[in-house]
């Protein structure tokens, strides 16, 4: 009878063991399932998820981990950067063990699934950097949430009401997110890090925030608050940053703002629209290492008590109303002694007053940039200045300075910039200036100096920006300044220079800005001028200049801005001009030109604004183009014109009537010339026969490219791509026009190059991309699947190339393109990791293409356009129409007879290097030049050319002036935003981490370019250290 319990109770316990069994099995199936649903969703071009089968143990799955209290259940997913595209599946909901969600930077579309909010175990959720829509749906149900990453997507609506009183981290930085910052979000007093950057977001700051005693981090730039300074910040005295810069808060920001943050490390406040004093209690918090109070209405004196803030790093102070004009009220200036870790200051555009002879020399001697510019300072240059060895800019222009331009300045020897322009400086432009081999950017313009301009300014290697206009100097322009091969920008207009300029000059490959106006040059201008194709600004007005205007000017087809009026210039108007397509302004008045008017000006389509006048033009006023706009054009003082638009008021062209004995001479010869030409015709027509007949005889593959590809015809592209129809045009370039179809049997889609062979040096752009691809294959190249050397429907000649279809499109577009409906214009969205991956993959192309067994091959036309994108985000260089062999270590190989210098312009503007530009030899350090330029544009996010890079700064130069400190201010904000809370690690450290992940990757950039000290590197080199930085990344 003893034995029937013992056996009960066994049989308990295995049915308890069935039951966990049961369980456990029933809830793993469920979570095996609901992943391969979530699978089955997306598309993985990467195959990121080719171990999710059954051949795999589920917790083995790339990204899956698996409980170990709880066996086989899945507790954390994370798929970071991994290319996948689709939704985000609903069955993430059944994973109800999961602790951790990280699906960042990957291409998510569509909405949050509400069934996340049943994850009730779920602690860090991060969907950042994707292109998620809708709104934010409710998480109140996922009790144990502690972290909410979200930023980067274009999520729309209103910041939930119902958000956890757990979470910690709360970043919803660049979305499209309305409405206020909800009061509820006070109740969660976890809370120490909230983001909300580049939103749309109105209202103020709540006043329950007060609650929020946890808060550190509070980033709210780029919204629409408004009102007072927000009073609950006051409250946060743990507050490590806060960030409200470019809003439209106004007022005075309270006094007691440094006793009441204490612990206070970053103030951002610019752009904004404060006004009142500087508080005085800022000093209080001793931490500060930036404060940037920029862009307000700040008035009165700056507080001297401002040098107790011995970590100061960074001031920033300008464009408000600030005032000195005592001593006493410049005695801050003594005091920034005490911070000794400062390295930025500026001023600029405030109402600064006096002399600073003794105010500045205490200063730092980490102190880089000083910028003092547009106030009232006066005396001599402070000599001060000299202890500041590590100065890399100094500028005090727009002042009351006085005096000479100092010798010593030539000591400095770390200057990039000097901005002494616009003030009264007296004397000659010291030689010594010479000495400054770093030196980038010279301005002295407008102030009282007088002599020669010194010829040992051309030992300034370094020199871009040349800016000596409006002042007195007198000379010729020297030769030996055409020895300054990064200039791009020279200056000199409004002196008493003489003499005729310098063809040389014409020469230089980066100059894009001549300004030589108001001075008494004379003689011809030679036609070497048209040499400078990436010319933009040429202005030669008031001058003595005489001859003929060169017909190579229609040369220089980049061309914006030309103004050659008052001057001696006679013969017609060169036709050519018509070919310059970018020209919007044209002053050619106050000549002695003659002739009749271009109608090839009117086919100038940006032309804004045409001026002829006073000179001795005659004949037929056009009536294309510009010449319909009456406005826009000035034909005054040119009596022998006629005809024209009516509102012009010009009086009719006469019908000249025809002498009898000429009509019957012009009949005969009539007669004749079209008797000649009927049988020139049927010559050629029989010449064309036999040709074609021949044509078709023969093979239409190209003895330069290799017989493994696929022939096709003429007919097969025009079948392919509808008859070359437009809405298959997806490309049109100098030489060519690319088209997509569908081709061979499988009918894949392919890219067909059309090239324009009417155009000049369309041919050798073909026969020089044939050559270029003929033996090379990598990864990182577009693939070329055939080509095609045949004759049209109509006779001609024809020549395409066929390449594999990039899904993604190019670069640029993918930069600059927008998204969304029509009511959203957002930039496409790019991650840090997909942009360091485009970058190592342009850079393992060129290190193939510069060190592959069979020779180097100069790419001469790097940009983002050219760099095409398959459907893995993967990079591909294409367009090798004006590629350069050279084989072994420097003798150019011609292929089929193509010069080294066959092309007139290796490149493109904002892109091209020195020895790609100007028609001589190339190297290999060209491409890694334009690739330098290509890495700093992907990561600002901002052409070279755009219009912020202006007074000859460019890209590189913006780069390296605030490099390294204000990097996180320059890059693309996407970039800056991601550094927020993106990982399990604190804030601060994570965002250091991934700074200096892009300071490492943009001093490779300038390296590139040939900015920094160091050589420029190879294509190998650069592609080493990008590949260590990925790798860094990868770990972050």
């Amino acid at each position: 009878m003893m034995l029937l319990p013992t056996i009960g109770q066994f049989l308990m316990v295995l049915m308890a063991f069935c039951t966990q069994g049961v369980t456990c099995s029933n809830g793993n199936y469920t979570d095996k399932v609901s992943l391969l649903e979530f699978k089955n969703s997306i598309s993985d071009p990467r195959q990121a998820l080719i171990s999710w089968n059954d051949s795999t143990h589920l917790c083995s799955w790339e990204g899956v981990q698996c409980s170990v209290k709880h066996p086989l259940r899945v507790t954390s997913l994370r798929l970071i950067n991994q290319g996948l595209v689709g939704p985000i599946s609903p069955s993430h909901g059944n994973l109800t063990f999961l602790k951790v969600l990280i699906l960042s930077a990957n291409l998510f579309v569509g909405e949050i699934p509400p069934s996340l909010g049943h994850l009730h175990r779920l602690q860090i959720l991060k969907l950042n950097n994707n292109t998620i829509q809708g709104t934010i749906p409710s998480l109140s149900n996922c009790s144990n949430l502690k972290g909410l990453f979200l930023e980067v997507n274009q999520l729309a609506g209103q910041i939930p009401e119902d958000l956890l009183f757990g979470l910690q981290k709360l970043a919803l930085a660049v979305n499209n997110l309305t409405g206020n910052i909800p009061s509820s979000l006070a109740n969660i007093t976890t809370l120490n890090a909230f983001t909300c950057i580049r939103n749309n977001i109105q209202g103020n700051i709540p006043n329950e925030f007060t609650k929020l005693s946890a808060l550190q981090i509070l980033y709210v730039s780029v919204n629409k608050l408004s009102g007072p300074f927000p009073q609950p910040v006051l409250n946060l005295s743990n507050l490590l940053e806060f960030r409200a810069a470019s809003n439209d808060f106004s007022g005075e920001v309270p006094p007691n703002i440094g006793n009441s943050l204490p612990n206070l490390q970053l103030l951002q406040l610019g752009l904004n629209f404060f006004h009142g004093h500087i508080p005085s209690s800022l000093t209080n918090a001793s931490k500060l290492t930036e404060i940037d109070i920029s862009r307000n209405s700040f008035s009165g004196a700056v507080p001297g008590s401002i040098g107790k803030l011995s970590q100061l790093s960074w001031l920033n102070l300008e464009v408000n109303k600030l005032r000195a004009k005592t001593k006493q009220d410049l005695e801050f200036l003594k005091n920034l002694a005490n911070c000794t870790g400062l390295r930025m200051f500026s001023a600029v555009d405030n109402r600064l007053e006096g002399n600073l002879q003794m105010s500045l020399g205490n200063l730092s001697s980490e102190l880089q940039h000083l910028h003092l510019s547009v106030n009232q300072l006066s005396g001599d240059f402070p000599s001060s200045i000299a202890n500041l060895g590590n100065l890399l800019i100094v500028e005090l222009a727009w002042n009351q300075f006085t005096g000479v331009v100092p010798a010593w300045l030539g000591a400095m020897k770390n200057l990039q910039k000097v901005s002494l322009g616009n003030n009264f400086f007296t004397g000659i432009v010291p030689s010594s200036l010479s000495n400054l081999s770093q030196l980038v950017e010279l301005y002295l313009q407008s102030n009282q100096l007088k002599g020669h301009i010194p010829q040992s300014l051309s030992n300034l290697q370094m020199l871009q920006v040349l800016s000596i206009s409006d002042n007195s100097l007198h000379g010729s322009i020297p030769q030996s300044l055409s020895n300054l091969q990064m200039l791009e920008v020279l200056s000199i207009s409004n002196n008493s220079l003489h003499g005729s300029i310098p063809k040389e000059l014409f020469n230089i490959p980066t100059l894009m800005q001549i300004s030589f106006s108001l001075n008494n040059l004379d003689g011809p201008l030679h036609p070497d001028i048209g040499n400078a194709k990436q010319f933009t600004f040429l202005h030669l007005s008031r001058n003595n200049l005489s001859g003929e205007i060169p017909r190579t000017l229609g040369n220089c087809e980049s061309l914006i801005d030309m103004k050659l009026g008052h001057n001696s210039f006679n013969g017609s108007i060169p036709t050519s001009l018509g070919n310059i397509s970018s020209l919007q302004v044209l002053n050619l008045s106050h000549n002695n030109l003659t002739g009749s008017i271009p109608v090839s000006l009117g086919s100038l389509q940006l032309l804004q604004l045409l001026d002829l006048s006073f000179n001795h033009l005659e004949g037929e006023v056009p009536t294309n183009g510009i010449f319909s706009n009456v406005t826009a054009v000035q034909i005054d003082g040119n009596s022998g014109l006629c005809g024209g638009e009516p509102k012009m008021h010009l009086l009719a062209c006469p019908i000249k009537p025809l002498d009898s004995r000429k009509h019957k001479h012009s009949i005969v010869q009539k007669l004749v010339i079209i008797l000649a030409s009927m049988m020139s015709l049927a010559i050629v027509l029989s010449v064309v026969l036999l040709w074609r007949g021949k044509q078709k005889r023969k093979s239409l593959s190209l003895p330069s490219i290799n017989n493994q590809f696929p022939k096709v015809s003429y007919n097969d592209l025009a079948r392919a791509t509808d008859g070359f129809s437009t809405s298959k045009l997806i490309g049109k370039g100098r030489y060519s026009s690319v088209y997509q179809g569908e081709l061979f049997p499988d009918r894949i889609v392919v890219a067909v190059k059309v090239f324009s062979l009417d155009t000049r040096g369309a041919q050798k752009s073909f026969i020089a991309e044939c050559n270029a691809l003929r033996n090379v294959r990598h990864r990182n190249l577009v693939p070329i699947l055939t080509a095609c050397s045949s004759i049209d429907s109509r006779g001609n000649d024809f020549k395409a190339l066929v390449y594999k279809f990039m899904q993604r499109g190019d670069l640029h577009a993918l930069l600059y393109l927008t998204r969304g409906d029509a009511n959203t214009s957002t930039p496409s969205c790019i991650t840090l990791a997909q942009r360091l991956n485009t970058v190592t993959d342009v850079a393992d192309a060129l290190e193939y293409l510069h060190h592959n067994n069979q020779g180097t091959i100069v790419h001469c036309d790097l940009k983002p356009s050219n760099i095409l994108l398959d459907d893995n985000m993967t990079a591909h260089i294409g367009d090798f129409g004006l590629a350069r062999f050279k084989v072994g270590s420097g003798t150019p190989y011609s292929g089929d007879s193509i010069s080294t210098s066959s092309v007139a312009i290796k490149g493109t503007i904002g892109y091209v290097a020195p020895e790609c530009a100007g028609g001589g030899e190339v190297s290999s350090a060209g491409d890694v030049y334009s690739f330098g330029i290509v890495l700093l544009e992907i990561f600002m996010r901002k052409r070279p050319t755009d219009d912020m890079f202006k007074d000859g700064v460019n890209i590189a130069r913006f780069v390296e002036t605030n490099f390294p400190d204000r990097i996180a201010q320059i890059v693309d904000p996407e970039l800056l935003e991601e550094h927020d809370d993106v990982s399990q690690q604190t804030s601060s450290a994570m965002t250091q981490k991934k700074l200096e992940c892009l300071i490492s990757v943009l001093n490779n950039g300038l390296r590139c370019a040939k900015l920094l000290t160091h050589p420029q590197m190879s294509a190998w080199t650069c592609r080493r250290w990008l590949q260590g930085c990925t790798e860094s990344r990868m770990g972050i």
